[in-house]
């Protein structure tokens, strides 16, 4: 249509019509007015829809509409002959021209925005403002200019008519007005208005055209025909913009009235959800509780007012601090300020406090409560009361850690294993027991450790476990890590619920041990209780014997015959005093005479006895310390124990070899007595005696100290030389060892106390003395044999006699015979009172009486922990003449 109407004016665009100013102002305000109000209505969908390229379109039609109003105040003619605002000749086209292109670069500007996503909310104020600012500063700038330098710009109208320089300036506007035409029209797809703003662009090209190029003056056809076009178009667009706001409006409406009805159903539904938030917030068990983020109580359930005791009118608008205890609101003022940053907290626990004062373990969960625009504006607090699962849970912990301790520091060996017999845990007793770590069992099968001949034993008492019965004090063999075998008592039980296996095994090493120290000691007990009822009357007998096979064997020494017959009975009886010598120190009831003695010199004077007796196959080495070795023992009991274990070890080397005898000062830990029973910590002499010979099987090395065990054979030894021995050693509180291994030798180590004080000094042994004397003697011996036999003897000495059968008699004696010098008397009598006794009593009566005892089994008269009473006298049954002649005489020089 545009096309249409601009071919048809075109060819009349310089036919002269009659000039009428008045057009110019009329069209001039119409036209400014139809575009402020496009503008506005611009502006206005600028503000509801936040697009920049609005903002450019509105700006373009703010900036035309001020300019066609100024553009009438100078134009020359019209109010003044050459325009209002001191306007020069050519200000008017200027302004006209400055007004014609200013419009197409907005519309430019907004063709090129028009995808620009949405201005965000807060932004809408500042770009309005400064739009408008802009425009107006802009405009008056330009305005100014054209007034201003009127006569420096180029004149664009000389007498009436265009002007080069004008046909010039209007093909700049009109290229410029193209190119906008053109943007527009590419960027696809079209809205309405961008159709009405490209109607607006060809009318203004067809407006310059008719108006400025094609006419010849002002006020000819062109001139009023493209300015009566241009408000025709720019009326059309305000008219589309009336109607597209008119529309925008009815669907904001229509969009209003859907908003109000959503938001009815939303009220609805929020009320009934808040109905039923409040309903799940009364009926919870846990304590419901808001407040404001300076803590005051907003809301407050019934399980609040439960669990604190406050009633909700109560805690309404109170501080929180109502419930906190005062040494812990600085814990709540630091939840506030952690909730106030947006923060949410999960269980809590703390300690809050009741109406009536107790305080109440509480776990808390704490949330923010934001606000439509995400603000937090306080806090929603769930508590729950805690005390007692706490102390619950207080308790589980407390006996899981029982449990734990006792499963660490149990010396049973405890095991846990599943369905199949894998083990899950095991104590660590294991690596005392078993010498494995517990790591190095957990997750292996129970039956890698079970002792093979026993594993079958040992699943059928699992399946039994596992049909419901507890198994008690049934015992099974385990692999130690070493390969030997370690016996355990077990108690297993069967867990359904966890479908595990429980087991605690008791190892019976130590309890063995002790039960083989009780027999040992109750057979010691026994053959004690055996030689002690023995001795005392077999050494009575023997007494008799040898005494009187001496005063035989002088009547028959002229009779070959006979004599031989009283040496044979004298070496039968020389044995038996032994055999009950051996006896009695095996059971540790021999009389000892401890002294303090150097075993250095000890074993030099008896390895110089051992040499004849051992013969020249047998090397002797001694390896004796350099350190003085003082001993506190009997030497002559340890000389003969020397002498007995050299003899063992000459038998075990037929062929010859190599007898060590060694000295050292040794030291006895705590380790060592742990591994030893019976062992006292302490500082020892250690006498050792070793061999090169065949060794001891290992099944006989727990027997070797058994009274009458010999591996030599019958009629090759009593088997009592060991026995002796260590009952002489622990009888003097000392400790043996014996180690051996068949093929290479046996070594025997003797422990004996270890003494501080020095050597005692030998005073040798004093020859037998068998001259008599003509002191008074009383005999006192409840054995009518032996009385006999020993008056026999003591006056064939010289000495009067007296006797007595028993410590009463003795006493009557003493009393009416004044001169009696010596009482000898026996130390095992039946009746009142022993030897002992009866010598303390008589000593009553002759303080200076001197006593000799006698006796073949002491029991504990005169010999306590293993030693003689210091300052008695004994003479062991059986003695011989020169032995009683001796010690007679020993005790009355005393």
């Amino acid at each position: 249509m545009s096309a249409v109407l601009f071919a048809a004016a075109a060819p009349f665009a310089k036919v002269q019509l009659p000039a009428v100013p008045a057009f110019i102002a009329s069209y001039q305000s119409a036209l400014a007015l139809n575009d402020l109000m496009t503008a506005f209505l611009l502006f206005s969908q600028f503000v509801l829809l936040r697009s920049r390229a609005l903002l450019w379109l509105a700006s373009g039609y703010l900036f035309t509409a001020p300019a066609a109003l100024l553009h009438t105040l100078v134009f020359p003619g019209l109010y003044s002959p050459t325009g209002l605002l001191g306007a020069g000749p050519q200000s008017a086209v200027w302004i006209y021209m400055i007004w014609h292109v200013g419009f197409p670069l907005f519309v430019l500007a907004y063709a090129l925005h028009r995808r620009d996503r949405p201005t965000s909310v807060d932004a809408v104020a500042a770009p309005l403002l400064l739009a408008i600012s802009g425009v107006a500063i802009g405009l008056a700038a330009l305005i100014w200019t054209a007034i201003a330098y009127d006569t420096s710009l180029p004149a664009l109208v000389s007498d009436g008519a265009a002007t080069p320089a004008l046909k010039v300036v209007v093909g700049a506007i009109w290229c410029v007005t193209s190119a906008a035409l053109v943007v527009l029209a590419w960027r696809r797809p079209h809205t309405i208005l961008d159709l009405w703003v490209m109607v607006v662009l060809c009318a203004w090209l067809f407006d310059l055209s008719l108006a400025s190029l094609l006419n010849a003056a002002r006020f000819d056809l062109g001139y009023y025909a493209g300015r009566i076009y241009g408000l025709l178009a720019a009326s059309f667009v305000l008219g589309v913009l009336l109607a597209d706001n008119v529309g925008l409006q009815a669907r904001l409406t229509r969009l209003l009235q859907q908003q109000r009805r959503q938001n009815e159903t939303e009220r609805a539904r929020f009320i009934a959800r808040e109905r039923l938030f409040s309903a799940v917030v009364e009926s919870s068990s846990d304590a419901v509780i808001t407040l404001t983020l300076h803590g005051k109580i907003t809301s407050w359930n019934r399980a609040a007012e439960q669990l604190f005791g406050y009633g909700a009118d109560e805690a309404l608008g109170n501080d929180i601090g109502l419930i906190v205890p005062s040494e812990r609101r600085c814990e709540v003022d630091g939840i506030l300020e952690r909730i106030g940053s947006g923060e949410k907290i999960e269980h809590h626990e703390t300690v809050r406090r009741h109406k009536d004062g107790h305080e109440i373990e509480v776990s808390l969960s704490i949330s923010p409560i934001l606000d439509a625009r995400g603000t937090v504006i306080g806090a929603s607090k769930v508590a729950r009361d805690i005390t007692e699962s706490k102390r619950t849970r207080s308790a589980l912990t407390r006996e899981t850690e029982e449990r734990r301790r006792i499963f660490e520091t149990s010396q049973d060996l405890i095991l846990i294993a599943d369905s199949y017999g894998q083990l899950m845990q095991v104590s660590p007793s294991s690596l005392a027991v078993l010498g494995y770590r517990p790591e190095e069992m957990a997750g292996r099968n129970a039956s890698d450790f079970v002792y093979p001949p026993e594993l079958e034993a040992v699943r059928s008492q699992m399946r039994d476990c596992r049909g419901g019965r507890d198994i008690r004090n049934f015992e099974a063999q385990l692999l130690h890590k070493e390969g030997r075998g370690v016996v355990l008592n077990w108690m297993a039980s069967w867990s359904e619920p966890v479908q595990r296996h429980f087991f605690i095994g008791r190892d019976l090493t130590e309890k063995r041990a002790a039960e083989a120290q009780f027999r040992q000691a109750q057979k010691m007990e026994a053959v004690g209780h055996l030689t002690g009822g023995v001795a005392h009357d077999f050494n009575n007998i023997l007494t008799v014997i040898t005494g009187s096979i001496g005063i035989l064997a002088d009547a028959v020494a002229e009779r070959p015959e006979l004599a031989s017959i009283a040496k044979l009975i004298d070496d039968s009886a020389d044995r038996g005093a032994q055999l009950t010598r051996q006896l009695l120190a095996f059971a540790r009831k021999q009389p000892l005479q401890p002294t303090d003695f150097d075993v250095n010199a000890l074993m030099n004077e008896t390895a110089a006895l051992l040499r004849p007796t051992l013969g020249e196959h047998i090397e002797i080495e001694r390896v004796l310390s350099t350190d003085p070795c003082t001993a506190l023992a009997d030497p002559n009991q340890l000389a003969t124990s020397i002498v007995n274990l050299a003899l063992n070890a000459r038998d075990a080397m037929p062929q010859g070899g190599k007898l060590t005898l060694e000295t050292a000062n040794v030291a006895l830990d705590q380790d060592y007595a742990d591994a030893n029973a019976e062992v006292v910590v302490g500082d020892y002499v250690m006498i050792a005696v070793s061999d090169t010979g065949c060794g001891i099987p290992p099944a006989y090395l727990e027997k070797v100290f058994d009274p009458f065990f010999s591996t030599k054979g019958v009629g090759k030894g009593t088997g009592l030389g060991l026995s002796m021995v260590f009952g002489f050693v622990k009888q003097s509180g000392g400790h043996i060892k014996i180690y051996s291994e068949v093929g290479h030798g046996t070594s025997i180590k003797l422990y004996l106390p270890r003494s501080a004080a020095a050597p005692t000094a030998s005073t040798g042994q004093q020859a037998p003395d068998t001259t008599g004397g003509d002191e008074t003697i009383l005999i006192v011996e409840d054995d009518p044999l032996v009385r006999q036999h020993v008056v026999t003897q003591v006056v064939s000495l010289g000495y009067t006699t007296l006797a007595a059968a028993n410590a009463a008699e003795a006493l009557d004696v003493l009393e009416r015979h004044p001169e009696i010098d010596l009482l000898f008397t026996d130390v095992i009598m039946p009746g009142a009172m022993n030897g002992r006794q009866l010598a303390d009593a008589a000593r009553v009566l002759r303080p200076s009486l001197r006593t000799l005892f006698t006796s073949g089994y002491t029991e504990n008269a005169i010999v306590h922990h293993g030693r003689l009473d210091a300052g008695v006298l004994l003479l062991p049954k059986p003695y011989r003449k020169p032995e009683l002649a001796r010690m007679i005489r020993i005790a009355l020089e005393r």
